[in-house]
């Protein structure tokens, strides 16, 4: 039976997380049923790279702008239960780094919209080379006001996305070394990360085995893929190993007829995130094991790309918006909170750490906001 779904399902490294995902949805159905109000916590984060494909500088300013324009003006006619506007978190690459691109984001973010974290597409790699990068891309960001900083100290801290899909040197795939750092769980961990938001990645070698699993990796730093498997997250728990993951939703649906297709909650102009998308990553029941009511949903995109900006900002955002707050936001069954990658983390932590009730509550609860939002704050 599983052979005919690899079949059926035609698609690349599916051996990798379909074992997992049947075993879960499996053990779902012998879960109790979640009484009282649920709360989905929404996060979109952005692979965000006005120069990609070689952009010219006129072609990236193009894009940003779009962005820049375009983007209060959607957020501002949504809000969430508490009435807080739908919140981007820009993962923006150091190796395509324009500084004036990087303080536009900013100043963008520092209004309200969103927040900057790390994004980074890094080959042959060694651990000092990539160690030098991180510290390069931090020191920029914190220059421009962005990132969070660490409890108790100034130390920044950032959410990150591995640009090649090969965290941790684990895509083997087209014959190319697109990391070449078997310890960048540790690396990152050590530079002040925070959590990675990089899977699911189902196209290639890197995706874990654990799917739909909010989880700690642990760095085996002579090897690649330690992020394989992992210890989930769990209420009464407390951090293990060296690194968070937070997955997005990776489920399989029916798009007409019977065969399943996967969605891995890339949002796309040609893939939209219609209401049949966002039920499905709903259902996917992302959380921190002990805290069922608490339902995480982080999809991603390449914002800034042609094929994705115009259908996102010419109503693709806004269906994806009233698509949640029609159905995710009744204040009895549902209600919703737009989070940024930082504030997720933070949710997270707090259910770890036995928090309950409304989620909004910890949006800073381990790492606090960046510098810049603090000070629009005031």
């Amino acid at each position: 039976m599983i052979a005919a779904l690899f079949r059926a399902l035609n698609s690349p490294y599916t051996e990798i997380w379909l074992p997992h995902y049947l075993r879960r949805e499996v053990g779902r159905l012998f879960q109790p049923p979640i009484r009282g109000t649920r709360h989905l916590i929404f996060c979109f984060v952005d692979h965000y790279e006005p120069g990609s494909n070689h952009a010219d500088g006129a072609t990236a300013r193009r894009r940003l702008d779009a962005w820049l324009e375009t983007y209060p003006r959607i957020a501002d006619r949504h809000g969430d239960w508490h009435g807080r506007p739908p919140g981007h978190s820009f993962f923006y690459p150091h190796d395509m780094l324009n500084m004036a691109e990087l303080r536009d984001l900013a100043r963008l973010c520092a209004a309200g919209y969103g927040e900057l974290e790390i994004h980074l597409h890094h080959e042959d790699d060694t651990s000092e080379t990539l160690r030098a990068k991180l510290r390069d891309a931090v020191r920029i960001w914190r220059e421009a006001g962005a990132l969070g900083s660490w409890p108790g100290s100034n130390r920044p801290a950032f959410g990150f996305i591995h640009g090649n899909w090969a965290l941790d040197n684990s895509r083997n795939d087209g014959g190319r070394n697109y990391c070449g750092v078997n310890d960048e769980i540790t690396i990152l961990a050590e530079e002040g990360c925070y959590a990675d938001f990089t899977f699911p990645a189902v196209n290639v070698t890197a995706q874990p085995r654990l799917v739909n699993t909010i989880y700690y990796a642990t760095d085996d730093p002579h090897a690649p893929k330690s992020h394989d498997r992992g210890t989930p997250v769990r209420v009464g728990g407390r951090p293990e190993g060296h690194l968070m993951l937070v997955q997005g939703p990776l489920c399989l649906r029916r798009k007409g007829g019977l065969v399943p297709r996967r969605d891995d909650g890339d949002v796309t102009g040609l893939n939209p995130a219609t209401p049949g998308r966002v039920a499905a990553w709903e259902r996917a029941h992302v959380h921190v094991a002990g805290r069922p009511e608490w339902t995480f949903v982080k999809v991603h995109t390449h914002g800034a790309a042609d094929h994705c900006r115009d259908g996102l900002l010419d109503g693709g955002l806004e269906a994806l918006f009233t698509a949640l707050e029609s159905r995710y936001n009744d204040g009895e069954r549902w209600r919703l909170h737009y989070v940024t990658a930082r504030e997720m983390y933070n949710m997270i932590r707090a259910a770890e750490a036995g928090q309950s009730g409304d989620p909004s509550e910890f949006r800073d609860f381990a790492i606090a906001p960046p510098a810049a939002r603090v000070a629009a704050a005031l």
